[in-house]
C-alpha cells in the first residue's frame, strides 16, 4: 500500500476544561483551508452545544471509526478527524484505517448557540486524554465548545506547537472519493422510530471469533420495523458487516429515529454499500458501510468515467472556482451559473470529490463544499485501471467498430468491448467477476477514451467545416 507522511501541527492539544461557567470544550485545528486562503489554525465556532452529552458522543464516534479497522484488525489505524464549517453547521468527518466505513456528525445550526459559524475545512486534534474526558460529560453539564484558537492562542502560535506525522495511505484518499460517488447513488429506504431503532441496533451480531465479519446481511422494512430475510429481494436494504455499526451504539439512546439510505435493488442483487443514520437533538451522524469488510470503497471504481474525461476535468476548474462553502451545493443555480448541462455539472461534481473538495450528504441529497488535502492528480495517478486504459489507448490498442470495441491487451488477448444501452460489457476476466459491480474493467474504460476521442476530433472537424462555409 503506498503511503505518505501528512504532518498536522496545532497550537496546544484539545481539552475539555473545567470552568465557572460549566465545562469548555477546546479542539484545536491544523492548517486548513478558508475563503481568505491557507491559515495556520482557523477558527470556525466559539458558543454553547445545545446537546452536549449528544455532541461529545457524537464525536466519540467519530474518532471511533478514525481511529479503528474492521478488517485486519491487528494494524493500526489513527487519522484525526476533518472538521468543515458550512456557515450554518459544523461537519466532523473520519475514514476507517481499513478504508471500509465512512462516519460524519453533522451538528446543525439547532445544536449551537454562539457566534455565527466560520468557513473553511481542517483537521482537528482528538486525543486519548480528550476522548476519557468527553466520555463523562454529564446531561445537564454546559458545555462550551470552541473549535480553534482562543484568543491568548492567538498570541503565541509562533511557540510551541503539538505536531504529528500522520500515515496517508492512498487508499483513504480515493476511499474518500469513493464514498461521496457511491452515495449519491442512495435513497431512503426505511426510517426506524427510537424505540425499533434500538431494539434492531441492539440485536445486530458484534462478529465472530476474534472479530471476524459476519458477512452481509439483507433486511426489509416491515411495519415500523425491519426484518431479516434470506436473500435480496426488490425493497430489500444491504447490512454488510453489520458489527461495523458499532460506532452508533455511542448515541443511541439519544437517537429519536434510524434512516437507512441504500440503491434499489433486484432480486439476487450482490452485497451492496449502504448509510445508515442517527437522527439526534440538533444534529445527525451517519456510518457509510463498503459492501463487505475485506472490501474498501478504495477499489470500487465509482470515480474512473469521470477521471476518465478531460471535459470534467475543465469542468471542475470552473465550478470549483463558484463553490463558496456551501452547506448544499444547488446544481441547477451551479448550471445557471457556469452555462453547463445539470449532467456536466454533476460530471464536474464527482471529479472535485475525487479530490476532496465536496462531500455527499445522504440526508439532503445534495453535495457539501468542503476542502481536504488531496489532489486530484495524485488520486488518478494512483489508479491502475486509469492508468492501464490510458496505456491501452496511446499504444493504438483500441478498434471501435459501432457498437463493438476491440482491445487487444498487453499480453496479447484481444477482448470484445459491448455497448448495450450506454453500459459497457467486456470479455474479460475483470467483467466476469464483478459484471460493473466495481466499476469499468481498463478495457471498457479505454474504449470509453477512444470514443471520446473520435467524436472530439469529429466536432473540431465540424467546426472548421462550418467555418470554412
Amino acid at each position: 500500500m503506498t503511503r505518505s507522511l501528512q504532518a498536522v501541527a496545532y497550537c496546544r492539544p484539545s481539552v475539555l476544561e473545567s470552568a465557572a461557567d460549566g465545562q469548555r470544550l477546546g479542539l484545536e485545528t491544523s492548517r486548513g483551508a478558508t475563503p481568505s486562503g491557507v491559515e495556520d489554525h482557523p477558527r470556525f465556532f466559539a458558543g454553547f452545544l445545545t446537546s452536549p452529552q449528544v455532541a461529545s458522543a457524537g464525536l466519540l464516534a467519530v474518532a471511533d471509526v478514525a481511529a479503528a479497522r474492521y478488517y485486519q484488525r491487528q494494524l493500526r489505524a489513527s487519522l484525526d478527524p476533518v472538521v468543515t464549517g458550512n456557515g450554518d453547521r459544523l461537519r466532523f468527518e473520519s475514514f476507517s484505517g481499513c478504508c471500509g466505513v465512512y462516519a460524519r456528525l453533522d451538528v446543525l445550526g439547532s445544536g449551537l448557540d454562539g457566534d455565527e459559524v466560520g468557513h473553511g475545512t481542517t483537521n482537528v486534534d482528538v486525543n486519548n486524554p480528550l476522548r476519557e474526558a468527553l466520555s463523562r460529560i454529564g446531561a445537564d453539564d454546559p458545555l462550551h465548545l470552541r473549535v480553534g484558537p482562543d484568543e491568548l492562542a492567538v498570541t503565541t502560535l509562533d511557540g510551541p506547537v503539538v505536531e504529528k506525522k500522520v500515515p496517508l495511505p492512498d487508499r483513504w484518499l480515493r476511499g474518500f472519493a469513493e464514498a461521496q460517488v457511491i452515495a449519491a447513488g442512495f435513497d431512503l429506504r426505511a426510517e426506524l422510530p427510537a424505540a425499533e431503532a434500538v431494539r434492531f441496533l441492539r440485536a445486530l451480531p458484534r462478529g465472530g471469533a476474534r472479530g471476524a465479519s459476519v458477512g452481509a446481511r439483507w433486511v426489509v422494512p416491515s411495519g415500523r420495523g425491519l426484518r431479516p430475510t434470506t436473500r435480496a429481494v426488490p425493497g430489500a436494504v444491504c447490512l454488510p458487516s453489520p458489527e461495523r455499526l458499532v460506532a452508533l451504539q455511542r448515541v443511541l439512546r439519544h437517537a429519536s429515529a434510524l434512516r437507512v439510505y441504500g440503491p434499489a435493488v433486484t432480486g439476487g442483487a450482490a452485497p451492496t454499500a449502504g448509510a445508515w443514520e442517527a437522527v439526534l437533538p440538533g444534529m445527525r451522524l451517519t456510518l457509510t458501510l463498503s459492501p463487505d469488510a475485506s472490501r474498501g470503497f478504495s477499489g470500487e471504481g465509482g470515480v474512473l468515467d469521470a477521471l476518465a474525461t478531460d471535459e470534467a476535468a475543465e469542468d471542475a476548474e470552473l465550478i470549483a472556482v463558484l463553490l463558496a462553502w456551501e452547506p448544499r451545493v444547488d446544481v441547477a443555480d451551479l448550471a445557471a451559473a457556469s452555462g453547463l448541462t445539470p449532467e456536466r455539472v454533476r460530471a464536474a461534481l464527482v471529479r472535485l470529490g475525487t479530490s476532496g473538495r465536496v462531500g455527499y450528504d445522504t440526508a439532503e441529497a445534495a453535495y457539501f463544499h468542503r476542502e481536504l488535502p488531496y489532489d486530484a492528480e495524485r488520486v488518478e495517478r494512483h489508479n491502475p485501471r486509469l492508468r492501464s486504459a490510458r496505456a491501452l489507448v496511446a499504444a493504438g490498442a483500441v478498434a471501435l467498430d459501432g457498437s463493438i470495441g476491440t482491445v487487444t491487451a498487453e499480453d496479447g488477448h484481444v477482448h470484445r468491448v459491448r455497448d448495450e444501452a450506454g453500459v459497457l460489457s467486456c470479455s474479460c476476466l475483470w467483467w466476469a467477476k464483478y459484471r460493473g459491480g466495481r466499476g469499468p474493467c481498463k478495457h471498457a474504460l479505454a474504449v470509453r477514451m477512444a470514443r471520446r476521442g473520435v467524436a472530439a476530433v469529429e466536432q473540431d472537424l465540424a467546426r472548421v467545416d462550418g467555418g470554412a462555409r
